[in-house]
């Protein structure tokens, strides 16, 4: 793996296709990229109180000087801001400030905010421009990309929402910085994602090592976002709207969404990139009882995400875990379809698949076995 910052990678669908900055203090280049990729007079700042006191006046200042008319909302911190009551908010300070449709949103923080500020550009004035400035690991290699917007609802994470695709991306690799180290490793989880999907050797570059870079803000950094972001981008080309192998970025996601809901989204508890590894630890040791893969390979991926301070199992975290409780969340995920379970499983490091038909009863079989 090689170091060339500012990277650029392409989403390529078509007549909605944007690009992906990524590389360090690109926060300065805000005013004329976001300019240049939508051609708006204003935009309304979205972001919550965490990131403001670190990233907004550089922001405001960077798009102010390109032109722009400025607005701005700052919002809690946390999951519970992705629901109807924030959603209304965010739609009236878009209104009340007069933005028109050639005006942008601007998603200024991480998955929360992100998926917050592209639903409310989605529905306001029937869709506006949209930009993201990620500031979380997660949301840079992740939630920043695709097009996936919405809001969570008591039956579920992320059941209301839209597709709506941003106009640019601008992940500054500088704003990881500031991030706690909690934020960063569940960051991480989704990184190590695309590897146990079907890029083997990026997995054992990281296993081997370059992890380390990352969270330091070496090059690595910058190659990790790069390679992440690419593997998404072709995902995405391929299937938009999740009808096919989009469904395999869910990897760890079904149970992870599980968890999240049961402890009701409480970040003090658990944070989505930990539902995510513990997702994954989970998907691997079902792929291993079902004999769908080696029986060695979810040791090595447990031993990984154990080394970057990730959860592996249930018992190290707070949680109301019962098969029951779980299997009822999942009924309620997005990848349910006419009643039964979808799963992504692995066939080996790097051959995940998607499994639909999963059987209820042998997932509950293992539950128990989870929970125990």
């Amino acid at each position: 793996m090689t170091d060339t910052p500012h990277r650029k990678v392409r989403v390529d669908l078509a007549g909605r296709s944007y690009d992906i900055l990524i590389g360090r203090h690109l926060l300065a280049e805000a005013g004329s990229a976001i300019t240049g990729a939508t051609r708006a007079r204003a935009c309304l700042i979205l972001t919550d109180g965490n990131v403001a006191g670190f990233h907004l006046a550089p922001l405001r200042e960077g798009l102010a000087a390109a032109g722009l008319g400025v607005a701005e909302l700052v919002l809690p911190a946390g999951e519970k801001t992705k629901s109807w009551p924030w959603l209304e908010k965010t739609v009236e300070a878009i209104l009340s400030a007069r933005l028109e449709r050639g005006d942008a949103v601007v998603a200024l923080g991480g998955g929360v905010i992100g998926d917050l500020a592209g639903f409310a550009a989605a529905i306001a004035r029937r869709g506006m421009h949209f930009v993201q400035v990620p500031t979380s690991l997660l949301a840079q290699v992740d939630s920043s990309v695709g097009g996936k917007t919405g809001i969570n609802s008591a039956q579920g994470k992320n059941l209301v929402g839209a597709f709506h695709q941003p106009r640019l991306v601008l992940a500054d690799t500088a704003l990881l910085d500031t991030l706690p180290l909690r934020e960063l490793r569940a960051g991480y989880a989704e990184v190590v994602k695309y590897g146990l999907i079907d890029r083997p050797d990026f997995y054992k570059w990281l296993e081997a090592g370059a992890w380390r870079g990352i969270f330091s803000g070496g090059p690595e950094r910058e190659e990790a976002v790069a390679v992440s972001c690419g593997a998404k981008a072709a995902i995405v080309a391929r299937d938009e709207t999740e009808t096919g192998d989009r469904a395999l970025l869910n990897l760890g996601h079904t149970f992870g969404h599980a968890l999240e809901g049961l402890v009701r989204y409480d970040a003090t508890r658990l944070v989505h990139g930990e539902a995510v590894a513990l997702g994954m630890a989970m998907a691997h040791r079902y792929s291993a009882r079902a004999g769908l893969c080696p029986a060695d390979l979810p040791e090595r991926v447990e031993r990984h995400l154990v080394e970057i301070g990730l959860p592996t199992r249930l018992s190290q975290i707070d949680g109301p875990w019962t098969p029951d409780g779980m299997l009822g969340m999942m009924a309620q995920d997005k990848k349910v379809s006419r009643g039964t379970l979808t799963f992504i499983l692995t066939h080996g490091l790097g051959q995940s698949f998607i499994a639909r038909d999963v059987s209820a009863a042998a997932i509950r079989d293992f539950l128990v076995e989870e929970c125990g």
